[in-house]
């Protein structure tokens, strides 16, 4: 029988939700890792696979994430009350970015399936799909812009 009950993320406001709440959100994809490319004219956001050099292409995870900031000061802290102004770069699948908007979670994330390999099978990650910021000379980021994985 299924279980009926309302989860977290369902009842519970993005704003009170407790820290492993809020970090259970992630679906592990990696896209938010990947380096935007911003229009000055347009704002358009490109997404690139040229990923942050702290990311771990094998595990779609920061290989830093407690201490990050100590080597990307700019890395973004995705909070709440800054949610909005990040919109924008926000992959189209993020759980944040989709309840934020009052929308559900995709059948595939994590919290639905019980395994974190769902993100992966479902087409979503970047494993696998990426490239270090470090190979990339910066004028050659355009070369590497690719539609987001949105899965099947």
């Amino acid at each position: 029988m299924a279980d009926l009950r309302p989860r977290f993320w369902e009842t519970v406001p993005l704003d009170d939700m407790t820290r492993p709440e809020w970090e259970a959100l992630c679906d592990g994809c990696g896209k938010c890792c990947m380096n935007k490319l911003e229009d000055d004219d347009t704002g358009e956001v490109a997404f690139t696979r040229v990923a942050c050099r702290m990311f771990d292409d094998k595990t779609c995870q920061c290989s830093q994430y407690p201490i990050r900031h100590q080597f990307v000061p700019e890395c973004i802290v995705l909070k709440p009350e800054n949610i909005e102004n990040h919109m924008y770069w926000l992959p189209t699948t993020c759980a944040y970015r989709l309840l934020y908007l009052g929308e559900p979670l995709f059948n595939w994330h994590p919290l639905i399936t019980g395994t974190a390999q769902s993100t992966l099978e479902a087409g979503v990650s970047m494993q696998g799909k990426t490239i270090p910021e470090t190979e990339v000379d910066d004028d050659d980021w355009e070369d590497h812009i690719i539609a987001e994985p949105t899965g099947s």
